[in-house]
């Protein structure tokens, strides 16, 4: 993996923003607040732009209540070529995707079982996930590249797949 987005930049997405950016990925990060974008690329995180071509994978790191909304707006922009969510619950988001995201094949649900008792991005960090157990959910219909693309940014966050 090369280039990825994450969208969110809390806790949670400010994390795997910084532990795949210390492998060497290029990361671009967007957040419905300009200012969380910023300070996740302060801390070394990313770059806060959108990226001029579609990326290797879209980390989509919004409430559970939002992921499909997101992601439909995501793939309707052509932001990557394949899309996973960090979402601490599973069914809905999945429906959703299933049901409104244009192209459900580039999707896998995944959700990492780890966090702070603090959020935003100033309480991320790039070892949140070290050793930690990562969740993955493919529908039926997910692609072997979403599947793929999701167990590369598990072990590039030095997780655990469950």
């Amino acid at each position: 993996m090369r280039t990825m987005t994450v969208i969110g930049t809390g806790l949670i997405g400010t994390s795997v923003a910084l532990a795949v950016s210390g492998h060497g990925v290029t990361v671009f990060l967007s957040d419905r607040d300009p200012a969380a974008a910023r300070t996740a690329a302060a801390l070394g995180a990313g770059l806060a732009r959108a990226p001029g071509e579609p990326v290797d994978l879209a980390v989509i790191a919004v409430p559970p209540s939002q992921v499909g909304a997101v992601l439909t707006d995501a793939q309707e922009r052509g932001v990557a070529r394949a899309y996973t969510d960090v979402a601490s619950v599973k069914a809905g988001p999945e429906r959703a995707a299933l049901r409104r995201a244009p192209d459900p094949a580039r999707y896998i649900g995944g959700h990492p079982l780890a966090g702070r008792e603090r959020s935003g991005p100033l309480a991320a960090r790039a070892e949140l996930f070290r050793d930690r157990n990562w969740v993955l959910t493919p529908s039926r219909l997910t692609s072997d590249e979403a599947f793929e693309r999701a167990l590369e940014l598990v072990a590039l966050c030095d997780a655990h797949r469950s």
